[in-house]
């Protein structure tokens, strides 16, 4: 049996859709999403053809970091809703065939912990020494921050424990140490009591913090800190044998591969591709592919079963951190020129419309990249119809707006007053009167029909997920070409980065007769391969095509 014919490897080939909880629908209408609100809203991520669901932090939380300041693994905020609420909404997803996965933020606490707050409170808590202490800060404690300008050490002195501890993040998240083995086992324990409850994995936070031991006292003598996700992984595996570990590793590429451990996958299922999001903004401001496919052929494979996680944007800000300092001011020049665009001084809180200036030919030739590039697409909710960002909103909440749903003035997300609201609403071109689901799903011509389709055709070609990918010469500057082959089958997918139209010549197969390109995504029309294998195709400004290379006799579905 091929392994595409086991549900064993479901990641390979999924469609993951993040979204925030408080921010997607709320229907007690206290101005919060909730959990129920994601209920009634579940037939949205199944017809818009969604298998996975990540679910940002939903724990007990004192909400000074959105949710990663986490007060109880175990708990469901309630201000959300309920246990049940969750495991409710686990049954109607898994009904629709759409698995659900939760963060997994154990690098750090909340400050407001019972943990820590036992812990500063006594040298002899049993829970000091899962925190990382020292009497004086190293001499580099200012090295590695963050969160530049809002923290100045990774070092805070806690008055009550009279020493100082490490905070990777903001001083009101102390970090777990993971050199201790009651914490790692604990770790396991929040890990297993999810599964249980039917999560079907975790979005690891922050992976390289979380298994930094430099901290510590000892680090020099401690094991290699990669033998935990070892464990960690291992650990999921006895309970639950299909599920995943999707890590968030924003590292060089030699670094991430690491990560997904030797050549049978034994750390990290899946792993985001924050090189190739960066590079891809770098070839978006320039109208050229070749930072992009720069990137793809850095990118190291990864083992046969695991995947690495493609995404044009992500719930933070749109890191342009791997790029050099003239290449970033390229991306700010290009789409966000202004200072309060930026963030960090390495980044973007913007979203991909209002980047663009909302050209949708342009909106749906990068989503068509999403999908047709090696790798399993993840997507932020509101993409799907192209919601923008508000500024007004503080740090990363400029991307973190209520959805969408109708044209009412809060968007159909709340009938609350829109003071109460856990950010505030787009406004202009981009807010809800002019851009919705209602309205979108009745529009054949809709940047959410798009997507719909984008994602039956990814689903439908199991070449561009499980397939190698070959980069083919197109003779144009401004092109990109690649084709995925998979068994028996190949898949052509060919992507023009400027606003002129053009025509292209590519070499898609060797001598042959008879060959035939059918569009995927335009009416399944067809085109004749020469007997030369090459293939003559005309490009709108902005264009995008997908090509099934059909031999005479072959049997395809579209």
């Amino acid at each position: 049996m091929r392994l595409t014919e086991t549900a064993d490897v479901w990641w390979k080939n999924a469609v993951i859709y993040c979204l925030d909880v408080e921010t997607f629908f709320d229907t007690d209408g206290d101005g919060r999403g909730d959990l129920r609100g994601v209920c009634q809203r579940i037939d949205h991520l199944a017809e818009l053809g969604v298998t996975c669901l990540w679910l940002m932090p939903f724990y007990p939380t004192p909400d000074r970091d959105d949710g990663y300041d986490i007060a109880d693994f175990y708990g469901v905020d309630q201000r959300l809703g309920t246990h049940g609420d969750l495991v409710e909404l686990i049954t109607l997803a898994r009904d629709r065939g759409i698995r659900v996965i939760a963060d997994l933020v154990v690098n750090h606490t909340s400050d407001k912990h019972p943990w820590f707050q036992s812990a500063r409170a006594s040298r002899e808590s049993p829970y000091r020494g899962w925190y990382v202490w020292r009497d004086e800060p190293p001499p580099d404690a200012d090295k590695g921050i963050v969160f530049p300008g809002q923290e100045t050490s990774l070092w805070q002195y806690d008055e009550e424990a009279g020493q100082y501890y490490l905070h990777r993040f903001r001083k009101f998240q102390p970090d777990l140490d993971i050199a201790n083995r009651e914490v790692r086992e604990e770790i396991e324990r929040v890990v297993g009591f999810w599964s249980e409850l039917g999560l079907s994995g975790f979005r690891v936070d922050a992976v390289p913090f979380l298994i930094d031991t430099a901290g510590a006292e000892d680090a020099a003598a401690l094991p290699d800190p990669h033998d935990y996700l070892r464990d960690l992984r291992a650990f999921l595996q006895r309970r639950h044998g299909d599920s995943i570990l999707l890590g968030e590793v924003n590292l060089p590429y030699p670094d991430v591969r690491r990560f997904f451990g030797d050549e049978d996958g034994d750390e990290l299922t899946m792993c985001f591709d924050f090189i190739g999001m960066q590079r891809l903004y770098l070839s978006l401001a320039r109208n050229d592919p070749a930072e992009l496919v720069k990137a793809l052929r850095e990118r190291p494979d990864p083992p046969e079963e695991a995947q690495w996680g493609t995404f044009v944007r992500n719930h933070d800000e749109l890191t342009l951190d791997k790029l050099s300092e003239d290449e970033r001011q390229e991306v700010f020049d290009a789409f966000g020129s202004e200072k309060e665009m930026q963030i960090y001084g390495r980044g973007l809180r913007r979203r991909l419309p209002p980047m663009l200036g909302n050209d949708q030919a342009r909106l749906r030739m990068v989503y068509s990249l999403l999908f047709s590039l090696p790798g399993t697409p993840v997507l932020f909710y509101g993409e799907e119809i192209g919601m923008g960002e508000n500024l007004a909103a503080e740090d990363r909440h400029a991307v973190r707006t209520p959805m969408q749903w109708t044209a009412d003035p809060s968007g159909g997300f709340s009938t609350a007053d829109p003071s109460r609201l856990p950010a505030p609403m787009v406004e202009g071109e981009l807010g809800p009167e002019n851009v919705n689901v209602a309205a979108q799903r009745r529009d054949p011509e809709s940047l959410f029909n798009w997507m719909k389709l984008l994602i039956r055709r990814y689903r439908e070609c199991p070449e561009l997920s499980w397939g190698s990918c070959t980069i083919l010469e197109t003779g144009v500057q401004s092109v990109f070409a690649h084709r995925s082959d998979y068994e028996d089958g190949t898949i052509v997918a060919v992507h023009n980065f400027a606003a002129e139209a053009v025509r292209v010549s590519l070499a898609v197969a060797g001598s042959a007769i008879g060959l035939r390109a059918i569009d995927l995504l335009e009416n399944n029309g067809t085109t004749d391969v020469g007997d030369d294998g090459a293939l003559s195709l005309e490009l709108r400004p902005y264009g995008c095509r997908w090509l099934r290379i059909v031999h005479p006799g072959d049997r395809y579905l579209v």
